[in-house]
């Protein structure tokens, strides 16, 4: 560890930090036409962060206010978004921290019995770049482990909390023999992961802010962070995301969180949203994890994703 400022370090060590972990090849070739699931012409990916409590535990925060904001997540929000899910006939992506999954067992087995992904989303919305590598194993070695034994399988992906990509988040995914990520922002597509410049054969889904409800949405009474959009403007703005996305025959992904898009004003600009995105052909609705499935053969091949 250096004690020199960063405009002191020599260029072998910004080249360093930099290049720790990098997007590699692209998944989708930019100039071949591409048939999804099907023949489907572009990938909807929907992802719920079901973080509930943790995000306030895991800083300490106790007070009745703040596990009541979270509570909601899981008691009103949940249902309400499973409900949609079911009557649109669309699987999604729930990640889960491992605090929430325990605190109540029957969420992640409801979402296994209606057909959706339940992928990590660390112990208990810790950040990443505060553990050591030892820490960070241990914490999402044993959430795994829990909801393996909720689900009845094993965890094929990771959302890391907050999107907190430690220098040793990597390496763990790794250990742990995880096919994807979907945490970082390098590209709108999937591409493959570097470390150090050498292929991992992890597939990354990238995540934005852009498409992410709370950057709109969420509120703290104790901070400056207060929502700044309406729903409605923010639907207008998830259209455009995904419209491009359906000209490139790419993918549009989503992070919503039942605590925030669970409430009544806001659900139902999803609904218009799904039926906007359903009014267009060739729209496959797909987990992050059946993505990460379709693409990944193109890794060992050694080759961009590309389809007849």
């Amino acid at each position: 560890m250096t004690d020199k400022q960063p405009w002191q370090w020599p260029e072998s060590e910004w080249r360093a930090k930099v290049e720790k972990i990098r997007a590699g090849r692209p998944l989708l070739h930019p100039d071949v036409p591409r048939r999804w699931n099907d023949g489907d012409k572009a990938a909807v990916l929907l992802s719920f962060d079901a973080d509930h409590e943790s995000g306030a535990l895991r800083d300490g925060q106790t007070s009745p206010g703040l596990m009541a904001q979270g509570e909601f997540g899981t008691r009103v929000g949940v249902p309400r978004i499973l409900e949609v899910l079911k009557r649109y006939e669309v699987h999604a992506s729930f990640y889960i921290p491992a605090v929430c999954a325990l605190l109540r067992p029957h969420e992640v087995p409801a979402y296994v019995e209606s057909g959706h992904e339940v992928a990590l989303h660390g112990w208990i919305h810790e950040r990443n770049t505060l553990l050591t590598f030892d820490q960070e194993l241990d914490l999402l070695g044993r959430a795994a482990d829990v909801l393996q034994e909720q689900s009845g399988r094993r965890p094929t992906g990771i959302r890391t909390p907050s999107w907190d990509f430690s220098d040793s988040t990597l390496e763990v995914i790794r250990e742990l023999g995880l096919l994807y990520d979907s945490s970082l922002m390098a590209d709108d597509a999937p591409y493959e992961l570097l470390a150090d410049g050498n292929p991992t054969g992890v597939v990354e889904i990238p995540v934005e802010w852009i498409r992410d409800d709370a950057a709109y949405l969420e509120m703290d009474r104790y901070s400056g962070l207060r929502p700044y959009l309406s729903p409605r403007q923010l639907l207008q703005i998830w259209k455009d995301e995904f419209d491009a996305a359906y000209s490139a025959n790419s993918v549009f992904d989503l992070t919503l969180h039942p605590h925030i898009i669970g409430h009544r004003s806001r659900l139902v600009i999803l609904e218009e949203l799904i039926d906007y995105m359903r009014s267009h052909a060739g729209v496959w609705f797909a987990t992050h994890e059946e993505l990460a499935l379709h693409i990944a053969p193109q890794l060992t091949a050694g080759q961009d994703f590309k389809t007849s």
